[in-house]
């Protein structure tokens, strides 16, 4: 089993490429921009996880209100996303994410706009209805964190008749806000009894999720090379600043800036480990004094279409150049990747210079 923190890395890491991704579109490509790439990108989520996620939480005989509340509830805390549901009625059920919103980490909330924060509900929360061949069922949103408000929330509503596609979400500030919810009494899934690792394997997927989603998305909305441009400046950018908060979680040195052997060692062991815990199938050798990282596959990319998938490797791969840079600055650390016969071949090669 790979090592409780270098799980916890993986999460750390992919949760701050999606925000920072955001953020750079906002501050690069425009507000229009962002909100476009947030709705493509929960929309394309949605469509894939939604109604196969609603059979294996046992949901589907539920209600479609209630039902949809709890896919929420349940499907955020399997990813560590603390989560509020409240059933009113069969026809009304809140859902509710409290602050710190999991998706705008730390201080980045203050940058994100209302409406990009609000086409997470256009591209998920109001295609619900639409998935569950029900016209009538929308959303009501009463509050956004971004806004300032302490949490986003709001409520499955079975209006009973059609709606219009700007029916399907709805901002009602400041008219009702979710009942208090007795957390010691929430529903609860059996994951509380699942084995430690199986736990952490979750939490890597709904990470790991993100960043499938994020790739075929970017490329359809900017384009194979500007999403090298867009993805990998910011990859790079996570990489630097996130590496010495997951290696000292994972007791690895930080700051090293040896340029030896040993420095390229202990890096080695810091992405092998981060790899592993993604799911890769990893390797690591020393040869000549260059120690090797080697991944048989590419998980991230496993059954994606990708227009030009190396260009989408080179912007993902971006985020471990950059923890290497951060780790020590007199490394060098050069990638080969390609396909052979059993697919994706990958190594790092990392070297004192």
């Amino acid at each position: 089993m790979a090592d409780a923190a270098a799980y916890r890395a993986v999460g750390t890491l992919y949760n701050a490429l999606m925000t920072a991704l955001v953020l750079g579109l906002v501050t690069r490509r425009g507000e229009a921009t962002a909100r476009e790439y947030v709705f493509r990108h929960f929309r394309r989520q949605h469509l894939e996880k939604f109604l196969p996620g609603l059979q294996k939480l046992g949901l589907a005989d539920e209600p479609d209100a209630p039902a949809c509340a709890l896919y929420h509830y349940h499907s955020n805390a399997l990813g560590g996303v603390k989560t509020g549901y409240l059933r009113e009625s069969d026809t009304k059920a809140w859902v509710r994410y409290p602050p710190p919103r999991w998706i705008w980490r730390g201080t980045a909330i203050a940058a994100v706009p209302h409406s990009v924060s609000a086409a997470m509900l256009h591209g998920w929360h109001g295609h619900n209805g639409v998935s569950l061949n029900n016209p009538g069922l929308g959303f009501v949103c009463t509050g956004m964190t971004v806004d300032g408000m302490p949490g986003l929330e709001g409520y499955y509503f079975d209006y009973g008749r059609p709606l219009k596609e700007e029916e399907r979400v709805r901002f009602a500030y400041g008219t009702e806000a979710m009942p208090r919810v007795d957390w010691t009494a929430q529903p609860k899934l059996e994951t509380a009894s699942w084995p430690e690792e199986r736990r952490l394997k979750t939490f890597r997927a709904y990470a790991l999720e993100y960043v499938r989603t994020m790739l075929p998305t970017l490329q359809e909305l900017l384009g194979p090379a500007d999403t090298v441009k867009e993805l990998g400046r910011v990859a790079r950018l996570v990489g630097l600043q996130f590496h010495e908060e997951t290696a000292r979680d994972m007791d690895l040195p930080t700051d090293v800036e040896r340029g030896d052997l040993q420095s390229a060692r202990d890096f080695g062991r810091w992405l092998a480990s981060i790899l592993a815990a993604s799911g890769e199938d990893i390797e690591i050798s020393e040869r000549s004094g260059v120690v090797v990282v080697r991944s048989q596959g590419w998980l991230a990319a496993r059954d994606l279409t990708l227009e030009k998938p190396l260009l989408a490797f080179d912007a993902w791969n971006e985020l471990w150049l950059g923890a290497a840079a951060a780790h020590d600055r007199f490394l060098k650390v050069e990638t080969v990747r390609g396909f052979g016969r059993r697919g994706w071949e990958i190594a790092w090669r990392i070297a004192p210079r």
